[in-house]
């Protein structure tokens, strides 16, 4: 069956991805939560395509079945509950550990089954799995932003599909026996060109669709394991199940040397990070924002990228790139995989979506230079993205002596000025505490309306 979406030639990882969440949105074919882009898609007749987990022969043979947490695998889980089998379900983003099983109330009725089988009810009645637990599974079912009928898969770029496969391995609960099932919609299953799956990726045994029941007998290896040189020291500090997966892994004699960040390409292995100079005056995080503004969510939040090294101790000024016309919607982790595509990931993201910008800044002129020419063109949501140096990084950034802090205003008397009446250094900057408050003035001046943004190409400053 000929494929419904066409792949270019030289398409990577992430235009693949681009496609299927465009085609989708374009067409009305998903549920919620929407936009699809950046998901796993809750595609419309995800429900009847999980029903066909049952017609497959291994799932009457098997007693353990691991199902993905998707919006999308709900219909799956809720079949394997209703089969009175052991579902297993991975922690999301593997914060707490593998495995959560998933244990029904005693006489449960249809409909606790299927809040159980609902991302709320994972948290509820569940019970937590670790590395040392007897676990075979059977039947492992994924969830896809796109697969081939050879059986070759693409996530939604943050891989945890193939981190969590990985660990059964290592954990020796699968095998080669272990069948791999995903469930996407009809469009989802285009032809993805071998050259783009790696050795960590997951392949799959079966596909499932609205329509289709298709066998793919691929005859690629499954990952062997965690292959470590494939996981950074970032992931390493994000997954606590990974740190003691990997020191378990180096007392049986195995190399579990990491990958090198981006910019340390070379460099060994370490296992802690630079630390940098004590800063003077109030501490700020590292894209100079107030910590309080960055727990309620406003307008710029803090969005270091995958794999990048903090800046070293003792340097003084960065190169910056400013990165705008992003499209409303789109989230920061969906920018920095694009970024990772085009082998652009900075040291450091400030993230301004709400003005449709960001900020990226690099170790030296020639990266960011080597980054502009790999930004260009780069389409996300069939938005071009405007990349070009940011007009003042040369300014007050590198003008400033290592070291010497940055002049701050007077504080406002508390008679004088409210937090309301108080405009922030930066535009996107919240600040609502009346101590940071500017003194009054006898201006007119109105706020900025929405829409336009002051300092359009001005990076934020620098901690």
């Amino acid at each position: 069956m000929e494929a419904v979406i066409s792949i270019n030639p030289g398409a990577t990882k992430w235009d693949i991805r681009q496609k299927v969440w465009d085609y989708i949105e374009a067409n009305d074919l998903a549920n919620f939560p929407r936009p699809v882009h950046n998901r796993i898609p809750n595609f419309k007749g995800a429900h009847g395509a999980c029903n066909k987990v049952s017609e497959l022969e291994v799932f009457g043979k098997t007693e353990e079945v691991k199902v993905d947490p998707d919006k999308p695998l709900e219909g799956a889980r809720l079949l394997v509950l209703e089969a009175k089998k052991t579902l297993l379900v991975p922690t999301p983003r593997l914060r707490t550990g593998l495995f959560n099983k998933i244990v029904p109330p005693q006489g449960a009725s249809k409909e606790d089954l299927r809040v159980c089988s609902t991302s709320q009810g994972v948290k509820d009645f569940s019970v937590p799995i670790g590395l040392d637990a007897k676990v075979k599974v059977d039947l492992v079912v994924v969830g896809s932003v796109a697969v081939s009928e050879k059986g070759y898969r693409i996530g939604k770029g943050e891989g945890f599909a193939d981190m969590e496969y990985g660990m059964m391995v290592a954990m020796a609960a699968v095998d080669e026996s272990t069948v791999v099932v995903t469930v996407v919609h009809d469009c989802q299953v285009v032809d993805i060109p071998e050259e783009l799956i790696e050795s960590h990726d997951l392949t799959v045994d079966y596909i499932l669709t609205p329509t289709r029941v298709i066998q793919t007998g691929c005859t690629r290896a499954k990952p062997p394991g965690i292959i470590w040189s494939k996981v950074d020291a970032e992931m390493l500090a994000k997954i606590p199940i990974l740190k003691k997966l990997r020191a378990l892994e180096q007392e049986a004699g195995k190399d579990v040397t990491l990958k090198p960040s981006p910019e340390g390409e070379g460099k060994p292995d370490k296992p802690d990070r630079p630390r940098r100079e004590p800063a003077r005056g109030p501490r700020r995080n590292p894209i100079g924002q107030s910590r309080q503004a960055g727990r309620r969510g406003e307008t710029q939040e803090a969005a270091g990228h995958d794999g990048a090294e903090p800046r070293p101790a003792g340097q003084s000024s960065v190169t910056t790139v400013y990165l705008g016309n992003i499209p409303a919607g789109v989230r920061v982790s969906e920018l920095k995989g694009a970024l990772r595509e085009r082998e652009a990931a900075p040291l450091r993201l400030t993230w301004q979506g709400a003005q449709h910008r960001a900020f990226l800044d690099y170790a030296s002129q020639q990266a960011a230079e080597d980054a502009l020419a790999a930004l260009q063109d780069l389409t996300i949501q069939e938005h071009t993205l405007q990349p070009e140096m940011a007009k003042s990084q040369r300014g007050d950034r590198s003008s400033r002596p290592p070291g010497q802090p940055r002049r701050r205003r007077p504080k406002a008397p508390a008679t004088t000025s409210t937090a309301a009446e108080a405009t922030p250094d930066d535009p996107d900057t919240t600040t609502t505490s009346s101590s940071k408050a500017r003194p009054a003035k006898p201006r007119n001046r109105r706020p900025t309306p929405k829409g336009k943004v002051e300092g359009e190409n001005q990076p934020p400053p620098s901690p």
